[in-house]
C-alpha cells in the first residue's frame, strides 16, 4: 500500500476507536445516568444519526468543492469544538445538542476518507476501501474495550478519551494529509445525480434489496440501543458489554482469512449468501432473547457478528453489479443511506417497543422483520428475470 493510504488508515482508526468509546454507551448514559426513557433515548439516537446523513452529504460537495484535506479538517474542527463542549457540559439537554453536533462533524470526514483512499490508490481496487474497513474494525474493537474499562471508573473519563483521540487524529490529518492529492472530479453523490433513469428493473431490484437491508439494520443496531440496557438491567457489567464489541471487531479481523475462502462458494450468488445471513440474525436474535448472563450474550454476538460479514459486504456488491456504467456512485449512495436510514430509525422503534411492551416483544418484532426481510431478499431478482424474459426473441 502507498504511504498516504497507511497514513488514511491509521487516521481512520484513530477515528473510530475515539468515537468507540462513546457511541456503544450513549444509550447506557442517557437512559442510567440523565434518567431518560428509551424511548427517548432512542429519539436522540436518531437525531444524532440524521445530522450524520446531512454531514455526509455536505461532506462529499465538500470534497468536490474544497478538497479532502480541508474539508477532513473542517468536520474534525467541528467534531473537537462539540466534544470539548460535552467535556464541560453532560447533563440534559447539553449532551443532546453536543452528540448531535458530533454526528454531524464526523459525518463530513467519511466520505473524504473513503474517496481519498480511492484515489490513492486507484490500482488496489477493493483492497484499497476493504483497508480502511478493517481499520473501521481494529478502532471499534480497541475502542469498545477501552471505553467499558474507562466507564467502570467514571463515564467523565469517555468523553476525555474520546477528546484525546480526535486531538490525535486532527494532528494525523494536519500533518499527514496536506500533501496528498485527489482527483476529486471523479467522485459523485446522489445529489449530484441527475440523469433520467432509464433501466427500472435495475433499480427496482436494488430498492428491494435495500428494503430487506433496512430491516436487517434496525436490527442490528439494537445492539447499541435496547440490548445496551438491556444487559445493565440483568447485572452485566459496562466492561463485559464493551468486549462484546471488541469480540465483534476481533472477529471482522481475524475472521477475513477464513471467511473469504467460504465466501468464494457464493460468488455466483449473492442473493443466497443474504438469505444465509439473515436466518444467522435470526438465530443471534433467537439466543439473546433467552440469554441471562455475559456467556450467551458473548454466543449471541459471535454469531451476529457471522451474518452481519455475509450480508455487509454483499448488498453494496450486488449494487455494483446492478449500477450502469456512469451510475455507480449513485446506486451505492441508496445503499450507504439505506444504512443510515437502519441505524436512525432502530433505535427509535426498539425504545418504544420497550417501554410500551417488553424486551421479549422487541425480540419477537425483529425475528418478524428478518422474516419479511428473507423474503424480500429471495423475490429482489424478479424484475431482473421479468426483464430478460421479455427481452427473448418470439419465435
Amino acid at each position: 500500500m502507498p504511504k498516504s493510504l497507511w497514513l488514511l488508515v491509521i487516521g481512520m482508526m484513530v477515528n473510530v476507536t475515539g468515537s468507540s468509546f462513546l457511541w456503544p454507551l450513549n444509550t447506557i448514559y442517557l437512559h442510567e445516568h440523565l434518567d431518560k426513557s428509551l424511548s427517548v433515548a432512542g429519539l436522540v439516537l436518531m437525531i444524532n444519526a440524521a445530522a450524520s446523513v446531512i454531514g455526509n452529504l455536505i461532506g462529499g460537495s465538500l470534497f468536490d468543492k474544497l478538497g479532502g484535506y480541508r474539508s477532513i479538517l473542517l468536520g474534525i474542527s467541528i467534531t473537537l469544538a462539540a466534544l470539548i463542549g460535552m467535556n464541560l457540559w453532560q447533563g440534559w439537554p447539553y449532551y443532546v445538542v453536543f452528540l448531535t453536533v458530533i454526528g454531524f462533524g464526523s459525518g463530513i470526514v467519511f466520505p473524504s476518507m473513503y474517496a481519498m483512499a480511492g484515489s490513492v490508490w486507484p490500482e488496489g481496487g477493493r483492497k484499497a476501501f476493504n483497508s480502511v474497513y478493517v481499520a473501521q474494525n481494529i478502532g471499534v474493537a480497541v475502542g469498545a474495550a477501552l471505553g467499558g474499562l474507562v466507564a467502570s471508573f467514571s463515564f467523565s473519563y469517555i468523553f476525555l478519551a474520546n477528546l484525546l483521540m480526535y486531538i490525535v487524529f486532527f494532528f494525523i490529518a494536519l500533518l499527514g494529509y496536506r500533501h496528498i492529492s485527489v482527483d476529486s472530479g471523479r467522485q459523485t453523490s446522489v445529489l449530484n445525480e441527475k440523469k433520467v433513469i432509464r433501466n427500472k428493473s435495475k433499480l427496482t431490484a436494488l430498492l428491494i434489496i435495500c428494503a430487506a437491508y433496512l430491516l436487517c439494520w434496525v436490527g442490528y443496531v439494537q445492539w447499541q440501543s435496547t440490548i445496551a440496557t438491556y444487559t445493565q438491567e440483568i447485572n452485566i457489567s459496562l466492561k463485559q458489554y464493551s468486549l462484546l464489541w471488541t469480540i465483534n471487531g476481533a472477529l471482522i479481523v481475524l475472521a477475513q482469512p477464513i471467511l473469504s475462502k467460504a465466501i468464494k462458494r457464493f460468488e455466483d450468488n449473492l442473493k443466497l449468501q443474504i438469505m444465509i445471513g439473515t436466518v444467522i440474525f435470526m438465530v443471534s436474535f433467537g439466543v439473546a432473547s433467552v440469554s441471562g448472563n455475559f456467556e450467551w450474550f458473548a454466543i449471541s454476538m459471535i454469531i451476529l457478528t457471522i451474518g452481519e460479514m455475509l450480508i455487509w459486504p454483499a448488498v453494496p456488491t450486488i449494487a455494483n453489479s446492478l449500477a450502469p456504467k456512469g451510475r455507480e456512485g449513485f446506486y451505492q449512495g441508496i445503499v450507504n443511506s439505506t444504512a443510515t436510514g437502519g441505524r436512525m430509525i432502530g433505535p427509535f422503534i426498539g425504545g418504544v417497543l420497550v417501554d410500551l411492551f417488553s424486551m421479549q416483544v422487541l425480540f419477537m418484532t425483529l425475528v418478524g422483520f428478518f422474516i419479511v426481510s428473507l423474503t424480500l431478499a429471495s423475490l429482489y431478482d424478479r424484475p431482473l428475470k421479468k426483464e430478460a424474459a421479455l427481452s427473448l426473441p418470439i419465435h
